[in-house]
């Protein structure tokens, strides 16, 4: 069955409703909930269920929080601290390295299917073989924080739990064992990161946001506070009158850094919220927003955080499949939108704005429309011999001025390599198709 929005309120109700269901849950809790809803949660984290009498009643306290309150109240002054900076920003971060050098490409009608199938199987795996590299111990991704005006400005490295939810994502439709164990690797980073009760932030300093909480809550599914939906209260409730997401869950006792440069409805954190919860009365306005948004062509500007429509279009083609059938009058739509991003080439941009295309096209059953072998070729062109891709913008605050020069980005040749693989995948089984 489909899980709803108010999964503690359906398992109140039908236990209200079925005695049966009742003793069942009251016994066996986690096994029937898994039943009830065609899921399977981690087996390392025990389910209770009480039941309340006419002379007992449970109080059920969250848990304590994984910061002091000493810890708390330095995060709220963070953003002033370069000490407390440190923390989340790793010094010092490597110069960027210049790309590949483009090997010769063979015209299209020289190279077989196969082969090129072949050659791109080859740069997944040394793709894979990178990202193993650079990945910690923990299971965490790492990107880079720069200036996009100043070069001089020192690069720095940081691992929030958003980046390596963006990147698992897209490496998860790789069969790989490799990658496999990377995203198994990466979902136990994830659920040691989580706050009460399934809400994730970018930096300590920084609120919680629908952003990486969806991101995360996806790659982290079977965890049960996300079967439960224990944070789909405060999400469903983070909405302006317009019925749009936005993007920062403040509470009173939250750090207000992001008050003076909030840009709430953000298509792509729209997009990640219709994709965790789905076609439901509650993500209705949002999709509608969307929607309207890509069909009228007012993309331009809408976007604080991702730097090109590209990004947009790729998060919208997720939202499309994991709500289907409700946006699927937006896939022709979408496919046309991003089939008109190409150059006199046939390429979208640079190499990772191409490899989100090819996996949006894909996502909306349009990859047939592009020239796979020729995308193939490109891809594996362009990566190094260490198996790395380069580094590029993936992401950053497009407004928000560092000192009186420049806009913050994010990236780094990880996330660069985790979205060619995506795109190597889907086209190496058109290939082979």
């Amino acid at each position: 069955m489909k899980k709803p929005c108010d999964v503690a309120g359906f398992l109140l109700s039908r236990a209200g409703e079925d005695d049966d269901f009742r003793e069942r849950l009251l016994a066996n809790p986690k096994e029937t909930i898994e039943r009830e809803f065609g899921v399977t949660m981690a087996k390392d984290h025990a389910i209770h269920v009480h039941e309340e009498t006419y002379a007992a009643t449970h109080v059920v306290l969250p848990p304590r929080s994984k910061f002091t309150e000493a810890e708390r109240e330095e995060a709220k002054t963070g953003a002033a601290s370069l000490e407390f900076l440190r923390k989340t920003m790793y010094d010092p971060a490597p110069p960027l390295r210049p790309p590949a050098v483009d090997r010769a490409s063979t015209p299209n009608n020289a190279t077989t299917a196969e082969a090129l199938a072949k050659a791109g199987r080859e740069s997944i795996r040394r793709g894979l073989g990178f990202l193993e590299s650079t990945i910690d111990e923990n299971g965490a991704w790492h990107c880079i924080r720069f200036n996009l005006a100043d070069p001089d400005i020192p690069r720095h490295f940081e691992k929030p739990p958003f980046i390596s939810a963006y990147c698992v994502l897209a490496l998860k439709c790789c069969e790989e064992a490799r990658a496999k164990a990377i995203c198994t690797a990466t979902r136990a980073y994830l659920v040691d990161t989580i706050e009460y009760p399934g809400l994730w932030r970018y930096y300590r300093h920084l609120p919680q946001d629908l952003d990486s909480t969806t991101l995360c809550s996806l790659v982290i599914e079977t965890h049960p506070w996300i079967v439960l939906g224990r944070n789909i209260p405060q999400i469903v409730a983070n909405r302006d009158e317009e019925g749009r997401f936005m993007t920062w869950v403040l509470e009173d006792d939250e750090p207000d850094v992001v008050s003076r440069f909030r840009l709430e409805a953000d298509p792509v954190v729209n997009a990640n919220v219709i994709a965790y919860l789905g076609d439901c009365p509650e993500t209705r306005d949002a999709q509608r927003w969307l929607e309207d948004l890509i069909t009228d062509a007012k993309l331009k500007g809408s976007s604080k955080w991702y730097p090109d429509e590209v990004a947009i279009y790729y998060a919208t083609a997720r939202a499309v499949i994991r709500a289907q059938p409700a946006l699927d009058r937006l896939r022709p739509i979408l496919a046309d939108r991003i089939l008109g991003l190409r150059d006199d080439t046939g390429d979208f941009g640079n190499v990772l704005q191409t490899a989100q295309a090819v996996s949006a096209l894909y996502n909306v059953g349009c990859l047939d429309r592009i020239d796979a072998k020729r995308h193939v070729e490109r891809f594996t062109r362009s990566q190094r011999e260490d198996g790395s891709w380069p580094e590029l913008l993936a992401f950053g605050d497009q407004t928000l001025k560092w000192g009186t020069v420049g806009q913050i980005g994010h990236g780094s040749e990880a996330v660069t390599a985790a979205f060619c693989i995506e795109a190597l995948e889907r086209l190496v089984a058109i290939l082979r198709a």
